[in-house]
């Protein structure tokens, strides 16, 4: 009984840690292009840019499949 209780454990986190690399995978870090006099204060910015701008499509995406509750 207990063997089978681990099985079920084991098979449970397996699922658990694809679904897990499933969703990360989707979420990469931005790459940021340097140019030969970009300062860290622009790099900085870049990254900002790049994260608010998968952040904002990552919301539309989540709104696109809510169905509305009226």
């Amino acid at each position: 009984m207990r063997g089978l209780g681990l099985i079920g454990l084991v098979v449970a986190l397996a699922i658990v840690a694809l679904v897990a690399k499933k969703q990360f995978a989707g979420a990469a870090a931005p790459v940021v292009s340097t140019g030969g006099d970009a300062t860290v204060r622009d790099q900085a910015r870049q990254v900002q840019d790049q994260y608010k701008q998968a952040l904002d499509a990552a919301m539309q995406q989540s709104q696109r499949k809510m169905p509305d509750d009226e």
